[in-house]
This record gives structure tokens, C-alpha cells and sequence, in this order.
């Protein structure tokens, strides 16, 4: 099974220098390393070629982002399974065969996470993956390890192999001819979530994602966008948005649509609380291109042959600012 693990990379030689040997250390003799090159103007394409000339370069003409990032060079690596994974992730020895074998086990697994702890506290899970991620009945992301903001401790109780709504994109596994027969990323959605998406669409597809316990990562998290950054929440509630727009079933539409439109108002409200109204603007621009995308997703929902049938009876939200909810088994 040929894989092909691939960083992309804007002007982030220091993450590079931290991280890419562990990664060409427990991983180059299985796989091969591509640094997939968004436009950088350090000297990041330099530092790889003088230091590791073992590891290919891709060059991208522009920094167009995550998910374009990524289509753009995937194009032209030719693997059995891509493995996409930020700058900013240790990886472990033996990482990658547990991932392997499943792949090989299970040919109806299209895609797969492993398991991924804090780079900066690794008795914790980390932010963006944690145990595998979810989806709740308002299309609001959540993972095993990690509700909202609370952080659970590592004590194996994640160490499974389970089946989850969606894999994070700091640490991404996915067949290769699933990919590109889907069409890869929503480039629409620049960067975060876009993995939520193309987990979804895979699902409707007919495909399983999965997460590996006995594969472990460290990730650093907010590395090169950090959560205080209302960017990166225009991105959030933007692209969360746009996952209901194109994924959820028929029967539940309306409902979640309005629904969202009123939550998110609240989480405006919070911001300005918390003195922080840059972001509750954030979140106003967030919708003002949904509404200037809404009919341009509506055709992209169209194209999908079912709408899969996703964690209904759970609303997060609901459990863990009103129930005091904080842990995923609380949670189930």
C-alpha cells in the first residue's frame, strides 16, 4: 500500500525545523514525505532541500488556503493513501502501522484519525481531533476527549478503534481514489472544517471514517491561525454554516437552519459579555456570506445522492452550558 505523507507548509520553516524530523524519522521507511509548498517567501523550501533531500517538495503558485492547498497538490502525488498533516504535529514511532493494517483490514474504511494529543500538556487530548470527532443535532463539531473547551486527560480510555463523523485535518488519512473521486476539498471554505465536509460527503458516499487508538500524534494546535484570532472565527461559524447548508437531511433543514441562526447570536452575545465584540462581528460577517453563498451551496447540496443521517439526538450545546456537561461520556 503506497502512502504518501504530505505537510503543507506557508512560510513555516521554524514548525519545519521542529517537527519534520520526527516525521521522516518514524515515517520514511514505510512512507514517503512531500512538503507541499503554499507560496512560502521564507526560506522554508531552502532549509527542506539542504536538510532533507530525501523529502519532495510541491510547489503551489499561490496560498490559496487549506483546502485548495491541497487539491492543487495532490494532483500530482500518486499514492494508495494520502496522509495530510500540519506542520505543527509530532509524530510517534510505529505511528503509521496501525493506520496501515485497518486500511488493509477494512476496504470499506476510507478514512482514519489517530489519536491526538496536546503537544504542549501531553497527558491531554488536543483541540482539533482529540478522540475522533462528531456532529451534533445543530451541526456544532465535537469530539471523544474534547467538548468545546474542556480538555479530558489521556487515561486510555480512547484507545480503541471506533467509527466517528469526522476526522481532523492536523492529523488526515483518506484513500486516495476517494478523494479525488469526490473531488477532494471544498475550496469555498479556505481553511477549517473543510475535513468535517469532505468526511460527510464521504459518508454519503457510503464510506466508513474511523479513529485509531494506537496511533498517537502531538499536535500543537493554533500554530499558524490562534483562536484568538476572529479570522479563525469567521472560519468557524462560516464554514459550520456551510456544512448544514450542504449535509443535513431534508426532514431536519429548516429546523437546524433557523435554529443555528439563533445560536449563534447567543455565542455573539457571549463575545460581547466577554468585551471581545470583534469577534461577535466576526461572527456577523460569518453570516453575511453565508447569505451571499446560500444559493451556491444549495446547488452543491443537490449534487450529494443522500444526505447522511447524522447524531440527531444530541444537542452539545444544549448539554454543556445548561446540563454542565463537560466530558464525551456525559455527553452519550
Amino acid at each position: 500500500m503506497k502512502t504518501a505523507i504530505v505537510i503543507l507548509n506557508w512560510n513555516g520553516q521554524q514548525l519545519l525545523e521542529q517537527f519534520l524530523p520526527s516525521i521522516v524519522r518514524f515515517s520514511s521507511d514505510i512512507a514517503e514525505v512531500y512538503v507541499a509548498d503554499n507560496a512560502s517567501t521564507d526560506s522554508s523550501i531552502s532549509y527542506v532541500k539542504d536538510f532533507f533531500p530525501s523529502v519532495h517538495i510541491v510547489q503551489n503558485p499561490t496560498n490559496a488556503g487549506y483546502a485548495k492547498g491541497y487539491n492543487d497538490a495532490l494532483q500530482s502525488i500518486k499514492a494508495d493513501v494520502y496522509c495530510l498533516i500540519n506542520s505543527d504535529v509530532e509524530v510517534t514511532e510505529g505511528w503509521l502501522n496501525p493506520v496501515l493494517d485497518l486500511f488493509k483490514k477494512e476496504e470499506n474504511t476510507a478514512i482514519i484519525q489517530p489519536k491526538l494529543l496536546d503537544y504542549k500538556n501531553k497527558e491531554k487530548f488536543e483541540y482539533a481531533g482529540a478522540g475522533g470527532g462528531f456532529i451534533d443535532l445543530y451541526g456544532y463539531p465535537y469530539c471523544r476527549g474534547r467538548v468545546f473547551n474542556h480538555l479530558e486527560k489521556d487515561h486510555g480510555q480512547f484507545d480503541n478503534v471506533a467509527e466517528i463523523f469526522w476526522a481532523s485535518g492536523a492529523c488526515f488519512f483518506i484513500r486516495s481514489k476517494v478523494y479525488h473521486s469526490l473531488g477532494g476539498f471544498d475550496e469555498d471554505y479556505f481553511a477549517h472544517q473543510e475535513e468535517v465536509d469532505l468526511c460527510w460527503r464521504t459518508q454519503n458516499a457510503g464510506y466508513d471514517v474511523k479513529y485509531v487508538g494506537a496511533s498517537t500524534v502531538y499536535h500543537v494546535g493554533g500554530a499558524t491561525l490562534q483562536e484568538s484570532n476572529p479570522h479563525k472565527t469567521f472560519l468557524n461559524f462560516r464554514n459550520s454554516l456551510l456544512n448544514v447548508i450542504k449535509n443535513v437531511p431534508k426532514q431536519w433543514f429548516l429546523f437546524v437552519v433557523f435554529s443555528r441562526l439563533v445560536l449563534d447570536g447567543v455565542a455573539g452575545m457571549k463575545f460581547i459579555v466577554e468585551l471581545r465584540p470583534i469577534h461577535t462581528w466576526a461572527i456577523l460577517k460569518a453570516h453575511f456570506s453565508l447569505y451571499k453563498n446560500f444559493y451556491k451551496f444549495l446547488k452543491k447540496r443537490k449534487k450529494l445522492q443522500r444526505k447522511y443521517n447524522y447524531n440527531l439526538h444530541t444537542s452539545v450545546v444544549w448539554q454543556y452550558f445548561v446540563l454542565g456537561r463537560k466530558t464525551f461520556k456525559q455527553l452519550r
